[in-house]
Parts: C-alpha cells; sequence; structure tokens
C-alpha cells in the first residue's frame, strides 16, 4: 500500500496550508482558540467563517464545479481534511448543509430545489439541520410518528424531532414525516425541506453533561410546508432518507485523523504532568497503555487507508465506513477517560478550576460518549459490520 501523495497532491496542501495561514481568525495558529460564548455571537462567528471559506473556493471542496465546488478529487479531501485538523479549524456551522442536504438535493432534488437553496447551502447564508430521529425513533428510523396531512395546498405538519444538531441555529430543516400508514412502515414517509422560522416551529435546547448546548428538540404544531418543498415524491421518501445517510457516512475521514491529532495532545499531557518529581511518561504503566493506544489508533489509521483505498478502486463506499466508526467512537472515549485518569483528583475539576485551559480533556470526555450514538451507534455498527462483511445472519431482534 503506497501512502505517498502525488506532486499534484502536495500542491493542493499547500494552496490550501498557504490559505489557512492567512485567512484563520488572528491569533487562532498561536493557538488562541476561544469561540464565542454568547450563542448569537457564536452563530456570526461561525457563519462568517463559512462565509470566508465560501469566498476562498474552500467550503465543499467535493461539490462539482457548477455548483461552486471544485470537483476535488478524494484524495483532495483526504488532504483537505488532514489540514482543517492539523489547525484545528473552527467547526462548520453548515455541516448538515454541505455534507448531507446539498449533496441529496444534487441529486435527487428538483431544478426548483437546486436553484433555491445550493448556493445558500454554500456560503452559510441559510444554515440546515435535519429532522429525523424522535423520542420513540432513533436507531429505527422508520418508527417516525412526525405526521404530515394535506389541507388545500399546503402541508399541515405536527410532532417532535430530538437530537437535533444546529437546530437553534437553522434556518431550514430536512425533515421526515409520515404521510401515509401503509403495511410497510418504509413505506408512507415523505422528506420536506421545513421553513424554521415560522410560528408553528418551536426549538428547545438540550444541555449536555458538559454544559455545552449542541443538540435540541424540535416541536412542530401545525407547521407549514408545501408540494414544492417535497424532496422526490410523496410517501418515497425512505429512499431520499438512504441517500442522505450515505452522504452523512462519508465524513469519518475527519475523525480518524482527529484521533491522531488527540494521541498527540494526550503525549504532551503525559510529559506536562508529574509523578514524585518525574514526568508521568516515565512512569512505566503509562507508558504502556500510552503504546496500546498508540498501536490502536494507529491501525485505525491504517484500517481506515485500507478501506479509503478499496473506495478508490470500486468508485463508492461500502459497509467498511462502519468499522472506521466503531474503532475510531469507541477509542476517542477510552482515550479521554485515561487522560482523566491521568489527571488523578485534578481530572474531576471544571473550567477554570481544569489542569488544561478551558477544561479541553474534561468536555472531550464528557462529549466522547455521544460519538458512540450520532451518526450510528456502537451497537448498529457492530450488527452491519456481522452482517454485510462477515455475511453472518441477521439479528433476531430486528
Amino acid at each position: 500500500m503506497d501512502f505517498s501523495f502525488t506532486k499534484k497532491e502536495e500542491e493542493f496542501r499547500k494552496e490550501l496550508r498557504a490559505w489557512l495561514e492567512k485567512n484563520l481568525p488572528e491569533s487562532w495558529l498561536a493557538g488562541n482558540r476561544n469561540l464565542p460564548k454568547d450563542e448569537v455571537e457564536y452563530s456570526h462567528f461561525l457563519r462568517d467563517w463559512q462565509r470566508k471559506l465560501y469566498e476562498g473556493g474552500w467550503a465543499a471542496i467535493a461539490w462539482p464545479e457548477k455548483y461552486g465546488g471544485r470537483d476535488a478529487t478524494l484524495m483532495e479531501e483526504i488532504i483537505y481534511q488532514q489540514e482543517m485538523v492539523r489547525v484545528k479549524a473552527p467547526p462548520l456551522v453548515n455541516y448538515v448543509g454541505i455534507h448531507m442536504v446539498g449533496p441529496t438535493l444534487m441529486q435527487i432534488g428538483s431544478e426548483e430545489q437546486k436553484s433555491k437553496y445550493i448556493q445558500k447551502i454554500l456560503t452559510g447564508e441559510e444554515v440546515w439541520c435535519q429532522g429525523y430521529s424522535e423520542p420513540n425513533a432513533g436507531s429505527d428510523l422508520a418508527a417516525i410518528q412526525t405526521s404530515a396531512v394535506k389541507v388545500g395546498d399546503h402541508w399541515k405538519i405536527n410532532g417532535q424531532k430530538v437530537w437535533t444538531s444546529f437546530g437553534h441555529l437553522a434556518d431550514r430543516c430536512f425533515l421526515l414525516a409520515r404521510t401515509s400508514r401503509m403495511e410497510k412502515k418504509h413505506k408512507g414517509i415523505t422528506v420536506f425541506l421545513l421553513d424554521m422560522n415560522q410560528p408553528g416551529v418551536e426549538t428547545r435546547p438540550i444541555i449536555q453533561m458538559d454544559g455545552q448546548h449542541d443538540f435540541n428538540e424540535v416541536y412542530l404544531n401545525d407547521a407549514v410546508a408545501y408540494d414544492s418543498d417535497i424532496v422526490g415524491a410523496v410517501d418515497e421518501g425512505w429512499k431520499v432518507t438512504i441517500a442522505l445517510l450515505m452522504h452523512e457516512r462519508t465524513g469519518i475521514g475527519g475523525q480518524v485523523f482527529t484521533l491522531e491529532q488527540q494521541f498527540n495532545d494526550l503525549v504532551k499531557l503525559s510529559m506536562e504532568l508529574s509523578e514524585d518529581g518525574q514526568p508521568l511518561m516515565k512512569n512505566p504503566f503509562t507508558r504502556k497503555k500510552m503504546v496500546d493506544l498508540y498501536t490502536r489508533s494507529r491501525g485505525s489509521l491504517l484500517n481506515y487507508y485500507r478501506n479509503l483505498t478499496k473506495t478508490l478502486k470500486n468508485g463508492h463506499p461500502g459497509a467498511e465506513g462502519s468499522m472506521d466508526k466503531l474503532l475510531v467512537s469507541e477509542l476517542t472515549k477510552e482515550m479521554f477517560a485515561h487522560s482523566i485518569s491521568m489527571q488523578g483528583h485534578q481530572g474531576v475539576l471544571w473550567k477554570e478550576d481544569a489542569v488544561a485551559a478551558n477544561s479541553y480533556w474534561q468536555d472531550n470526555f464528557l462529549y466522547s460518549f455521544g460519538m458512540t450514538i450520532g451518526g450510528g451507534t456502537s451497537e448498529v455498527q457492530k450488527n452491519t459490520i456481522a452482517e454485510r462483511i462477515l455475511g453472518l445472519p441477521k439479528d433476531l431482534g430486528r
């Protein structure tokens, strides 16, 4: 397996690196990466960052040029992810729009929908969220109960969505609703492009155990949508749903490289912490654990490269993405748990009292539990690996 990049690919890396050095927020590369605490200021900061990415041609490099992208190759996407992780770039506020909604509309949406939404997704003018999960429909997405009923020239939508990332910042939602009751529960579902800024939509924050607010509950009380807001055909939304999920699961590369960066940060922490006047790294038990974490994180990266090679040959991703997702999410949780253990009693301190500035390790330890749920739980990934890669019988409970 050849891990080297071509001359053209390295030129692409140099171009991106030079742009980042010139355009990242002031003092960002020097380590001053404090994001605004106020929700409104935070939203403006992230929208301004995406606008800057758009103006530089870096907002959605994999998109076709006719939609404002670069027609980037898969290897250029990998380089892009590596460089963004290296500088710990600000988060992408329109991640759902750029990586999921936009590509799905290009694939399935009407010409009117493409014209109306795609450009605004790219610029960050309209931020999107994803209205899939419900209180009783998570991994079993076909069990959704949110209903859409045709009334005259519009649809009235009622129900509740949960775990809606960016819902409090979003202008529009890629929403699943049940429009018919059929024998097969995967039938009778329709996808709507819902306006979030209307009286029938109420967003309530879900405060996570790390004190942050990334997720939301969304209540729909006679929310209004029109035929022009439907993606695909009425009652045939499951096909659209699967198309979007396939786009969602292509972003694992960034997580693999983030894991590599986080391990390097963990090594630095073990050198900064001391025990009996010596860096903690000199403790043989610490070194043994670090070797174990390095071996498995490196194995995760190489496994990702192996699956990437297969994708390059086949022209499309396969079920192997579940292996990458499972390895990264579980190892991330273990790595941050070890960082807390290394800090001893100080590991339970919070915010300004924490060992690391801004409680980096504490925040990420608590957040890591969500990584084993979002994008498909570890249990779902294990079933996919068992059935689609190992050829084992289907889970009897499904």
